[in-house]
């Protein structure tokens, strides 16, 4: 999520290091806090993010934000009046065997999420089932189908507010995934659809508002993909699932549009914005954040095609020579 957002303008050393502080720091803190059936925003804001929507794809978009705010647009990106340039995409083709990749893999996910057989009433007996991460019983179809659905409906709404953009109409689908699997243990598969839809809108309007607005240049729209979709996804669930229980955990705060909205707050803004905004700041006052303008300008694998270029040569050169005196 973070290398997406950053491409072709940031050194390597500074994004190992924001890499490591949102991979090791302050995504692992929030899954404690709140993607646990033990957390405390589980137990006293009645938190639920069955997959990731906020713990994962809000934290992470927050995190992006923040660096691209100091980061600074790539150079040529918007014109002198504001307006912003597009960037052709250099291998659509790619990009969408890259989209299905990712859909497969994030199904993946969902699975991976589940635990596989849990004893849910010990009190009655042994009542086995497959929990969500919150030990709360699920079904390996019932997610499937609702991971579908979302992904129809993002892709659905990718497309017509795009215009048929191949890029965003993929980009949907991603979106749509993220927005609706907060609640996607929960929800009717009608909900997922309409909501997966509702966040990519949403995502999509507010990508092109910031960039015009505050000159942000999000290279594969991730802020809004996963920060914005993922958010929206959060606060959302809180409405949808009003009154459901957040854990199987007696004495546990129900889900609650207001512990929905701190959560996504806390995901968004605390763990995932207001670290990485200090962090590059550090960075960029430091001069480590960004590469130079001639090496932007040249590309940054300028000096790895170079070099590569060099030994392909040199290897032509000696297949020359042994050719000459082998008499060929």
């Amino acid at each position: 999520i973070l290398s997406g957002a950053v491409i072709e303008r940031i050194r390597s050393g500074a994004f190992w290091l924001l890499a490591i502080l949102v991979g090791c720091g302050t995504w692992v803190i929030g899954a404690a806090w709140g993607w646990s059936d033990t957390g405390w925003m589980v137990k006293i804001l009645g938190y639920h993010d069955a997959y990731a929507s906020g713990v994962i794809h809000g934290l992470a978009g927050g995190s992006a934000l923040a660096i691209l705010i100091h980061l600074g647009p790539r150079l040529g990106r918007f014109r002198k009046d504001g307006a912003p340039r597009v960037f052709p995409a250099h291998n659509t083709w790619l990009i969408v065997i890259g989209m299905f990749l990712i859909y497969t893999g994030f199904w993946g996910f969902y699975a991976a999420c589940n635990v596989p057989m849990y004893d849910i009433d010990p009190t009655e007996g042994t009542v086995y089932s497959a929990t969500t991460i919150y030990l709360t019983p699920t079904t390996l179809s019932g997610i499937t189908f609702n991971f579908l659905m979302a992904l129809t409906g993002g892709l659905l709404v990718g497309y017509m507010v795009s215009g048929g953009d191949p890029f965003w109409t993929f980009q949907g689908g991603l979106g749509g995934i993220i927005t609706a699997s907060a609640g996607n243990d929960l929800y009717h598969p009608l909900q997922a659809f309409f909501l997966a839809g509702g966040g990519v809108w949403c995502g999509y309007k507010l990508h092109y508002w910031v960039e015009r607005r505050f000159k942000i240049d999000d290279a594969v729209g991730a802020v809004a993909i996963h920060g914005y979709c993922g958010t929206i996804g959060v606060i959302a669930s809180g409405f949808i699932l009003w009154g459901y229980p957040s854990s199987a955990n007696a004495g546990y705060a129900p889900i609650t549009p207001w512990g929905q909205l701190a959560g996504a707050a806390i995901m968004f803004l605390v763990l995932g914005f207001l670290p990485c905004y200090i962090a590059a700041w550090g960075l960029k006052r430091a001069g480590l954040l960004r590469i130079p303008r001639e090496v932007e300008l040249a590309g940054l694998d300028h000096e790895i095609l170079a070099l590569e270029s060099e030994q392909r040569q040199e290897l032509a050169d000696a297949e020359t020579i042994l050719q000459q005196e082998s008499g060929e």
